[in-house]
């Protein structure tokens, strides 16, 4: 007679546990063992607990291939989420670590292998193999593709996140909060214009932080108009102009006035001290109706020069990409009311660019590929899946709540919507060589239908995958409150037509031209909402789920997380004595997946 101990693991989050009946059976090379029914004095499976049991076999097992576990419903059906199993094998051999980080949904049957990873090739035996094509069978069932609208990247098949399987939904503790948040904030709606700037202070006084409400004091200076280009949420419009294209005819005579007298505009393109935003993408796109009222877009370029004092500012604003006479070139020289106006139509189609396409586009979207991919081809016990798994976590439901909540027809959007760069680079390069030890680990990768010949693209793929999963998405999700909240500064829509005369702006045109009191509400409240620190967020490079178990893999996951820390040192004094800090890449305030 063989005697198992088994210790089996349950989930620590709100209704983990279960009152059904848990079976298990040791499977190995040579047999299995009894299937066990897993009761001890007492509760078993209770939130949180670790049980442990014995488990018997009438002759030896072998080596330890698979552990079945089994739910049978007792009373009521009480779902279960089982983290791990180990089993000590008689005779005091090394203990074996089951992953699991799975949900058991109705009467099931799951079959978990042990923790060190493998490929393909790293297999041999019929049952093993079988297990591979079984799981990823299963799970091409269970995460189909589909197409949710034209010309975007393919998505989960699930209508709503209530069509998502268990395994990707939300913990119930963070639906409750995400819930919680959103509609209490959305109670607040009026429906009727600001009479004046300061009148946006009104909705002010309870949601702030201490970047929202610097931007409050000073939006209207052009020095903190050039810092969001570089340290707001999409610093990736701004680019050095070496040559004005001919579609934005500034001539010297025009910017002279915001450079030193013993420069010109000429001396400063060679120097590499202009850049341009180009809006471009912006032109032409249908606006969007809200409430019966048209709304407004533009497709600005806006020039910026490095002054040696005063810092990057803007020296010239043209709301269309055509010129003409009803697309004058906006100076600072113009009257304050006009070039204030023209700054807001910019931070207007800063808002449009940066929400849909460096924020939801090159983060939410690309990553929910990627983590379909990754269920539908690769197994658990892959290097690959191993990986990735931390980095995939509630992406699929946050997408799909954004699809129906966010975007939809009937969204939140269109009810108000038409229509700092060394910290980024060096977490990549952190990212890329974790990646590059990782792989180099093992020897077969050969697990996707594109054929990547070289090691270094394997590594760099997955390097740009968990980058964009973690820093990309905190750099342009976590400030967006910071920058938006104060509504002036980043405008969500604009009411009027850009100005086509800069002497007839006023304060006037201004406050029917922004977002009235119920669409800056829902501004400030999904802003808030979004960008906020979330109560459950796994920080970059913590790992809650531990789905390696070989030696070699946990050394490098602890030499990964010394060198985060050495960056955030470097952040934390790069930024000391600041008076506006770039807090947003601390490895620490970087969640480990795209949750929100």
């Amino acid at each position: 007679m063989e005697v198992y101990t088994v210790t089996v693991a349950t989930g620590t989050s709100e209704y983990s546990g279960t009152n059904n009946y848990i079976f298990v059976t040791l499977v190995g090379e040579k047999g299995e063992s009894e299937r066990t029914l897993l009761d001890n004095p007492g509760l078993d499976f209770c939130r949180g607990a670790v049980d442990q049991y014995k488990v018997t076999s009438h002759s030896p097992l072998g080596s330890l291939i698979l552990v079945r576990l089994e739910k049978q419903r007792y009373w009521v059906e009480d779902n279960w989420f089982c983290r791990y199993v180990t089993v000590e094998p008689p005779g005091g051999d090394k203990v074996l670590t089951f992953p699991c980080y799975q949900w058991f949904v109705g009467d099931v049957k799951v079959e978990m292998r042990e923790g060190t990873a493998k490929t393909l090739k790293d297999d041999s035996v019929l049952q093993l193999l079988m297990h591979r094509k079984t799981e990823l069978q299963e799970r091409q069932r269970t995460y189909r593709w589909t197409t949710w609208a034209p010309d975007i990247p393919r998505c989960i098949d699930a209508k709503t996140e209530a069509d998502l399987p268990q395994d990707a939904r939300f913990e119930n503790e963070k639906r409750s909060d995400f819930e919680y948040s959103l509609q209490y904030k959305l109670a607040i709606r009026f429906g009727k214009s600001w009479n004046d700037l300061d009148d946006f202070k009104r909705i002010f006084w309870k949601l702030k932080s201490p970047i929202a409400e610097y931007c409050m004091e000073h939006w209207k200076e052009d020095w903190l108009f050039g810092y969001q280009c570089l340290n707001g949420s999409n610093p990736r419009m701004i680019q050095r102009c070496k040559k004005l294209p001919e579609k934005f005819p500034v001539i010297p005579d025009m910017v002279q006035r915001s450079m030193p007298p013993r420069t010109n505009l000429e001396k400063e393109l060679k120097a590499g001290n202009i850049y341009l935003l180009d809006y471009a993408i912006m032109d032409g796109i249908p606006t969007n109706t809200i409430k019966g009222k048209p709304q407004y877009i533009a497709a600005p370029l806006c020039l910026l020069y490095q002054h040696p004092d005063e810092g990057l500012i803007p020296i010239a604003i043209q709301l269309e990409q055509s010129p003409g006479q009803d697309s004058p070139i906006f100076l600072p020289k113009d009257p304050p009311l006009a070039w204030l106006l023209a700054k807001m139509w910019v931070r207007h189609s800063e808002f449009q660019v940066f929400q849909l396409l460096s924020h939801l586009l090159r983060t939410h979207l690309v990553v929910e590929v990627i983590c379909v991919a990754t269920l539908r081809q690769l197994p658990a016990v892959h290097p690959v899946y191993k990986l990735l798994a931390p980095h995939l976590r509630y992406t699929l439901e946050i997408n799909c709540r954004g699809r129906t909540q966010l975007i939809s027809p009937n969204g939140i959007f269109k009810r108000v919507r038409p229509c700092k760069t060394l910290f980024r680079i060096r977490i990549f390069f952190i990212c890329l060589i974790y990646l590059t030890r990782n792989c180099c680990s093992y020897q077969d990768l050969n697990f996707i239908t594109v054929s990547l010949s070289i090691l270094n693209e394997l590594s760099t793929l997955l390097a740009v995958t968990i980058f964009t999963s973690t820093a990309q998405h905190a750099a342009t999700n976590n400030g967006q409150f910071d920058w938006c909240a104060w509504v002036p500064n980043t405008p969500c829509t604009m009411r009027q037509p850009p100005p086509t005369d800069k002497e007839a702006v006023t304060m006037d045109m201004i406050m029917a031209t922004l977002p009235d009191v119920s669409q800056s509400c829902v501004q400030m409240a999904i802003t808030w909402h979004l960008g906020r620190a979330q109560p459950d967020a796994i920080p970059l490079g913590q790992y809650t789920e531990e789905h390696f178990s070989e030696g070699q893999a946990l050394e490098l996951i602890d030499k990964f997380r010394t060198e985060l820390k050495e960056i955030e040192s470097h952040i934390l004094s790069q930024n000391e004595g600041l008076e506006l800090q770039y807090l947003y890449l601390l490895p620490s305030r970087i969640e480990n997946s795209i949750t929100i």
